[in-house]
């Protein structure tokens, strides 16, 4: 998979360069399969739409876009569509509750070939849909064993540390500073000796701390035991020339606290407050300057530009890829993948199926659609409908692209596709958090994901 994903994101970034046109005018768009002919009759303005959508939305922090997406198509068209959106880290269990309801969602998400095997009995075939045939590598996709499609990845993204660049200049302005310029930072020991240096100056650049803080609230504890962890678990997979494992050795488990223990020992917030920190008090601090740098993804933009009285401004906002103290580091990029692979619910009726494919088909192939996906929802997708002027501007995707551009660096695919399950990521988490307060050691930590995995897998 890990070889598909570096493809696929190649084939995006040359797309991406040279422009590709509208692909719902080539000679693809036209497709005669069945999903295409039943979604051509649900759109449109002639009164005589039919079906229904109800999409379960995987992000909070862009309800508010959906909502007025759905809002827009049902006006254009006269198609109902619902928008209902998990709370963090709750998907897979609201999911579940939903999709046992008589109004069941229609369209939903699967976190890749796992997320696959347990909703599979409700995946429809996407095989021959106009959405497939748009995409730019007809790998990022949900393959089942049969050889149909049943995800369709629908947006790629990036996460790395993001730094705020001018109080990083402010520090290697400093007489003595550890490093002369972000050019300088090309690994773990570089990185760990600016960071101690900026902690032990910091009242000099006017921070709190150089990291925002650790957040170990338990419902948000994502960017630690599946983004980060998926640094020395691809590193393993790398090493073992393997796509998954079913016994997970963590051999790379002292490079994880590497960095884990650099973010804990140099905030603003003391280790014992950390379980009531979430990701939004994070990315706050970060937005006011009371810090320098931040994990999180490309994402993170809105929240950044959203809080009020942000200090940062956008040409300041940079992504550092996360170095751990792996050899040969210095190449390495930031992490570029998806998690997220539409599905259509294939126990919807015919005509609900067929609505919920044209929703997408027009949001992904129409001016309207394109705009609220290229500015409000700022993603990058890997299908040809969008040409050159239709990529996100926002700072962190075009970081993103630049990573993805550079053919100097390689950036760490998304193997947390492979992670066992929501429990395993929750354990892992919380085991964390114990750590952080001292009640437990990293041995422990370790010792937890080992077993978990090995658990969960061997099933």
């Amino acid at each position: 998979m890990k070889k598909k994903l570096i493809g696929g994101i190649a084939c995006m970034a040359l797309a991406l360069l040279v422009g590709c046109g509208n692909g719902g005018n080539d000679e693809n768009s036209g497709s005669g399969n069945s999903f295409a002919d039943q979604s051509g009759s649900n759109t449109g303005n002639n009164g005589s739409a039919k079906g229904s959508v109800y999409y379960l939305n995987f992000k909070p922090e862009v309800d508010s876009v959906w909502q007025q997406i759905a809002a827009q198509y049902t006006n254009e068209t006269g198609v109902p569509v619902k928008v209902v959106t998990a709370a963090n880290n709750t998907y897979e269990q609201t999911l579940m509750s939903e999709i046992a309801n008589k109004d069941a969602p229609t369209l939903f998400q699967i976190n890749g070939p796992v997320g696959y095997q347990n909703w599979k009995d409700y995946c429809a075939d996407l095989s021959g849909s106009q959405l497939y045939d748009w995409l730019l590598d007809k790998n990022m996709v949900v393959e089942g064993d049969d050889g149909k499609i049943y995800g369709i990845a629908y947006v790629v993204e990036g996460y790395g540390i993001i730094y705020n660049n001018s109080i990083m200049n402010k520090y290697f302005a400093l007489d003595g500073a550890k490093a002369a310029s972000m050019d300088e930072i090309k690994n773990f020991q570089t990185l760990k000796a600016v960071v101690e240096d900026m902690q032990a100056r910091k009242d000099e650049l006017g921070i709190k701390g150089v990291f925002a803080s650790t957040s170990l609230n338990p419902s948000d504890t994502w960017r630690w035991q599946t983004h980060l962890a998926n640094i020395p678990i691809h590193y393993e997979l790398r090493e073992k020339n393997v796509s998954d494992l079913k016994d997970l050795e963590f051999i790379y488990a002292e490079n994880y606290r590497n960095i884990f223990d650099l973010y804990l020992n140099n905030s603003g917030t003391a280790k014992g407050l950390l379980g009531n920190k979430s990701v939004d008090d994070s990315m706050t601090e970060f937005a006011l300057g009371q810090v320098a740098m931040v994990q999180n993804g490309n994402w993170a933009w809105g929240q950044i530009s959203d809080v009020q009285g942000n200090t940062v401004s956008e040409e300041d906002v940079r992504f550092l890829p996360i170095y751990t103290g792996m050899q040969g580091e210095e190449n390495q990029g930031i992490c570029i993948g998806t998690e997220n692979f539409m599905a259509v619910n294939s126990k919807a009726s015919a005509e609900n199926q067929a609505a919920s494919l044209a929703f997408l088909e027009w949001l992904f192939s129409s001016e309207v659609g394109k705009n609220f996906v290229t500015n409000e929802l700022e993603f990058i997708t890997p299908f040809n409908t969008f040409g050159e002027t239709e990529r996100p501007k926002d700072p962190l995707a075009k970081e993103v692209l630049r990573y993805m551009n550079d053919d100097t660096r390689e950036n760490i695919t998304w193997d947390f596709v492979i992670f066992p399950s929501q429990q395993f990521k929750d354990d892992f988490g919380d085991a964390l958090l114990e750590y952080a307060s001292g009640g437990k050691t990293f041995d422990q930590v370790k010792e937890i994901v080992v077993q978990r995995w090995a658990a969960e897998k061997n099933l």
